[in-house]
């Protein structure tokens, strides 16, 4: 096969993978390399036994496939193949180059990459390569070239997985090379380069190209626009790299869904660029189970991916049935988390439901992470919770493909995140995603389904969008957002939001920047809160009172009323909460970290202003979420609270999980969970949803 056909779109793979297993995509990593044979057989009657119907093989196999240079050896992982096939589980192939061999890495060393500090990562871990070294990207495509060749036809084949978390960051002289060739392409010369990094401060001034290189780490502090492009040409390098083995196994299997796993809040790469190259998001999630409310940042991250390609549905790649071995304590999940947490990725969009991995290892650095069969064997809760949870999924082949709709935004950008944490801002221990975290939960609590944008969306399609700590804003971005709130938009922006341009360099004129215009306000200085614990009392515009910790600003208004004053502190008897009115819509700003009663209750009176409503009015720890399409509904709840809860499901239908009728004030067990199919008359198609 040369040439992809036409219905070949990212939507016919997935699909048709989905066809393929039956329904949801359920299984895990399995590494049978490093099983004796005699344990792959039993490996595959317990896979049976759980209802697998995926498993992802090779992502670590390296040295196995290619056991010298040029000298390929699959009859193993043929004979592995062979036997999931024979036994009605399909696979999901990925290519190794996370893994260099020590063969590899002995013939060239300098594929190791170089930390900011100019050492050296050594051999011994994982994702140990420069992505930017060509013997590297040769090697690897050339491994992709011989297992798309070999594997394109057969028949226990029914998807790609591109290396893994693709993440690392090498500052040596490969990096420094391809650096250079990125900067060459964005800037039209150095006189532009000069001017989009303000080098004149502190004298950094190129006059040659050759003098540019990869920002490592300086005596002091780094130039912050530098160090802003070095994070987008991280992110763009290791993308090309990712697409060029796409195209590779794209032109062997045209058909199939190619995918590269994603982490939870990780910074590297702007995934919205990555999922626009990909057949849909992939995630690794691990929340950490001594977290009691973990399920509200697992949360975010669910509709981070389903938003990342317009709400198509997406896939866990890897999660834990039990103990995470990354964490400092290695909690294991209570009897029913794992359940519940793969049930509410299902409820926020996703198709699959994978876990890294089938077997737990004995030896390696991963020994004490769980999987789904783990080292006391199949007579175990978690495995036991394995095959339950399994033999549930079969009946819910009907969810694949359905997709849920939302008329809240959160802006979430790769860009802004980039900027502010990497350039000398105020708060050098600013969290951006705790930022933005702070902002969801509200919507999260009150069960309203929240969609994630970048900078560069259209924002039309919402009745309320949400800014958090949005750092980094272009002229047009800017613009949009004007666009929105003068043509009735309702919008929410919080402080160190629209404060640089594209080049990380401040917008003048008084805080926040790109956005006074349409806030109606500006800020003449910044006062974050030094003190552990310290807070500011404020006054609200109804006589209640309120208080702010960690950021305050000496905010001015101009057309904006205030919606909340300070009423002690240095700014005493300023604005710090703001509401202006802009053409047909209103936009807030939230110039100090108010208290979480206080933004709650404000982000309730939006979204009710916007005519915004819950799916379902359910007590807190209650999570409801609606999926439609392909001519059904499904309502999920789940109750995340460790004791029962009761839930009016008003006209209800019929729950999957028991097949019993549902409707009406129900009691809701403890982690317990509802998959209720819906009779469609009663609810409007998903475009239309709320």
């Amino acid at each position: 096969m040369t040439s992809e056909p036409h219905t070949s779109t990212s939507e016919h793979r997935l699909k048709r993978l989905h066809e393929r297993v039956g329904g949801i995509a359920y299984g895990g990593d399995y590494n049978p390399e490093q099983w004796p044979r005699e344990v792959w057989q039993e490996d595959v009657r317990l896979m049976k036994e759980a209802g697998v119907n995926l498993v992802t093989l090779a992502v670590f196999s390296w040295s196995r496939l290619e056991t010298a240079d040029g000298i390929y050896d699959f009859g193993w992982l043929d004979d592995i193949m062979d036997l999931l096939h024979a036994n009605g589980i399909g696979v999901d192939l990925a290519t190794p180059d996370a893994v260099p061999p020590a063969w590899l890495i002995a013939q060239h060393p300098d594929i190791l990459p170089v930390l900011a500090d100019g050492s050296t990562f050594g051999f011994g871990s994982r994702q140990h390569f420069d992505v930017s070294h060509p013997g590297y990207r040769e090697k690897s495509l050339a491994m992709a070239e011989k297992m798309g060749e070999h594997y394109a036809n057969h028949p226990a084949l029914c998807m790609w997985h591109v290396n893994n978390e693709y993440g690392p960051v090498s500052y040596g002289p490969h990096a420094d090379h391809a650096f250079r060739a990125w900067l060459q392409t964005k800037y039209s010369g150095l006189d532009h380069l000069n001017r989009a990094w303000s080098t004149d401060v502190w004298g950094q001034v190129y006059s040659d190209w050759t003098q540019v290189g990869a920002p490592a780490q300086p005596r002091t502090w780094s130039n912050p626009s530098r160090r802003l492009d070095y994070q987008r040409f991280t992110s763009d390098s290791m993308l090309e790299h990712y697409k060029a083995e796409r195209d590779v196994l794209r032109r062997h299997t045209p058909d199939l869904p190619i995918v590269t796993n994603f982490m939870r809040f990780y910074k590297n790469n702007d995934y919205w660029a990555w999922a626009a190259e990909e057949d849909a998001a992939a995630l690794d999630i691990y929340p950490d189970p001594r977290e009691a409310d973990a399920h509200v940042a697992a949360a975010l991250n669910f509709d981070l991916m389903r938003s990342l390609r317009k709400g198509q549905p997406w896939l866990v790649m890897e999660q834990a049935t039990g103990a995470v071995s990354q964490w400092s304590v290695n909690v294991s999940k209570l009897p029913g988390k794992m359940r519940i947490g793969s049930y509410q990725a299902i409820a926020q969009g996703a198709d699959s439901i994978l876990f890294f991995q089938w077997r737990q290892a004995k030896g390696g650095t991963e020994r004490y992470h769980s999987g789904m069969v783990n080292h006391a064997g199949a007579n175990t809760r978690v495995f036991r919770e394995v095959c339950e949870l399994g033999q549930e999924l079969k009946g819910l082949a009907g969810l694949t493909g359905t997709r849920s709709t939302a008329k809240v935004a959160l802006v979430f950008d790769w860009d802004c995140r980039w900027a502010l944490e990497l350039g000398n801002s105020p708060r050098s221990d600013l969290n951006y995603a705790q930022e933005v975290l702070r902002l969801y939960r509200p919507f999260f609590d009150a069960n309203i389904t929240v969609d994630f944008v970048d900078t560069k969306s259209d924002l039309g399609q919402y009745s309320l969008v949400v800014l958090p700590a949005t750092y980094l804003l272009t002229d047009d971005a800017a613009q949009r957002v004007e666009d929105y709130v003068s043509g009735g938009g309702r919008l929410v922006a919080s402080y160190l939001s629209g404060i640089v341009d594209p080049d990380n360099t401040i917008r003048l004129g008084g805080y926040p920047g790109a956005l006074r215009n349409v806030l109606g306000a500006w800020s003449e200085e910044m006062h974050p809160l030094a003190e552990e614990g310290e807070e500011v009392k404020l006054l609200t515009a109804d006589g209640n009172t309120a208080s702010a910790d960690y950021w305050t600003e000496h905010l001015h208004t101009t057309t904006a009323d205030a919606l909340a004053s300070y009423a002690s502190g240095r700014l005493s008897g300023s604005p710090a909460v703001t509401r202006n009115a802009f053409g047909g819509g209103t936009a807030v700003y939230l110039s100090a970290r108010v208290d979480s009663t206080f933004l709650e209750r404000l982000l309730a009176d939006e979204r009710e202003a916007a005519g915004i409503v819950p799916e379902l009015d359910a007590p807190l720890g209650v999570q409801v979420r609606r999926r439609t399409g392909n001519g059904r509904s499904y309502l999920l709840v789940l109750n995340h609270n460790d004791a029962p809860a009761w839930v009016d499901v008003a006209a209800g239908g019929t729950d999957r999980l028991s097949g019993a009728a549902v409707s009406g004030t129900v009691e809701l067990a403890a982690n317990g969970v509802l998959v209720i199919e819906e009779t469609l008359e009663e609810y409007p198609p998903a475009e239309n949803a709320r």
